[in-house]
């Protein structure tokens, strides 16, 4: 794909039935459990998104050194893996990989017996995995504001340690559904723990080989919403999705309630259709922090006023979320501030302009998340082609609904 593409809907009139990638935070755990247990796991409906390719064909590599790209879950699992199963390998990425912490996870797996050098900056990848010496500790204490990634990698290799693992979460909990689904992924794979209050209790016991179908990804499904309540009529149903589901960005049945969409659950999947949306929202993105992005791009175009709370890990992701939404609202002739310490306010203005420009800072949030602008004005996407991190057929998705797709 070319450096950049220009967006544009002839009527702004949805219709059509959108079969969505599946879900890359599913797949990544159930491909390292399935791993772990040493057995020959049945995945189906694995993601087609490039990090769980990536991750799988890192998982029967034999080389030493192990890039794991722009892929946040697959350098935070496979350390975790690699750690306990012994392996000796060098785990690198990006140069912006690279900025990304990683030394929490790091802490905690040498306190268990893990042996890892750091190859350049303390704290930060490249590291260099030496192998394992269970030594028997098996409680931990770790901060959970930060990734919730981290605890997840953990958890996965908990069984495994010779003593199982008590992790004593401190601190507000970021993501709980992310570990809640690492969790109900375990038990799937017939592993017991006891997730009281603040501490998760795992013991040593083996995974089984299990058959799991990998559901529709709900993060993809957030564009869908801000597609339909952008457009002037929708009628959009999105197949594979669960009303009982493992995701924490199921949340945005009721977050897109507020903002204009109707969700009716159906055998198939989900129907998308219009409503009403409120003037003035506060949202607390703790549990959902993927979906921060598209809300905040979708309240600009809709003159909607969003006050938010729980982005805490927005500063650690593929780019700083919060400074990238901070810049490019800018061009809604919106603006986004934070109020006070951990609270941010978005003021929409008028949206003057009669073709807006969008940078993507290498990261495939920022291209889905105001792609659905295109339905007000011509859009202008700068390095389209990062959607293939998590939702590669997206540019090809819009076209089925009628957006033209112009290469520059």
């Amino acid at each position: 794909m070319s450096q950049s593409i220009t967006l544009s809907h002839p009527n702004n009139i949805l219709k059509g039935s959108i079969k969505l990638p599946a879900s890359k935070s599913e797949a990544n755990r159930a491909l390292i459990i399935a791993a772990l247990s040493g057995e020959q796991a049945e995945l189906e409906n694995l993601s087609e998104a490039n990090d769980t390719q990536l991750l799988q064909r890192l998982l029967k590599s034999r080389e030493e050194t192990i890039d794991a790209e722009d892929a946040g879950t697959v350098m935070r699992f496979l350390t975790a893996y690699y750690a306990v199963t012994g392996q000796q390998k060098i785990l690198t990425g990006t140069p912006r990989m690279c900025q990304r912490p990683i030394k929490v996870l790091v802490e905690a797996l040498r306190t268990l017996g893990a042996s890892i050098d750091y190859l350049g900056e303390e704290g930060y990848p490249p590291m260099k995995i030496n192998g394992f010496s269970g030594n028997g500790n098996k409680h931990l204490k770790i901060r959970s504001d930060i990734s919730s990634q981290y605890i997840s990698a953990l958890l996965m290799v908990g069984p495994l340690l010779p003593e199982g693992l008590e992790l004593e979460l401190e601190g507000k909990i970021g993501s709980r559904p992310y570990i809640e689904m690492t969790l109900s992924l375990m038990h799937h794979f017939g592993v017991s723990a006891d997730f009281t209050e603040n501490t998760i209790t795992v013991p040593h016991q083996p995974y089984k080989a299990a058959r799991f179908m990998v559901e529709s990804d709900w993060s993809a499904a957030s564009y869908w919403y801000s597609l339909v309540a952008l457009a002037k009529e929708a009628e959009i149903t999105l197949l594979g999705l669960k009303e009982q589901s493992f995701q924490g960005d199921r949340a945005i049945v009721d977050i897109m309630y507020k903002l204009g969409v109707y969700t009716s659950f159906t055998a198939q999947g989900v129907q998308l259709t219009k409503k009403h949306h409120e003037k003035q929202v506060a949202l607390d993105f703790s549990d959902c922090p993927d979906l921060a992005q598209t809300v905040v791009a979708l309240c600009a175009a809709l003159g909607v006023t969003l006050e938010m709370t729980g982005l805490e890990s927005l500063r650690i992701k593929e780019t700083d979320r919060i400074q990238a939404l901070q810049i490019e609202v800018l061009e809604t002739g919106a603006s986004l501030q934070e109020i006070t310490p951990g609270v941010f306010r978005l003021e929409p203005g008028i949206l003057a302009k009669k073709e807006l420009s969008f940078r993507t800072y290498q990261d495939h949030r920022m291209a889905m998340a105001f792609a659905p602008l295109a339905l007000l004005e011509p859009v202008h996407i700068q390095g389209p082609s990062v959607v293939r991190k998590s939702y590669p057929r997206f540019w090809e998705d819009l076209e089925k609904v009628g957006f033209v797709v112009n290469q520059a």
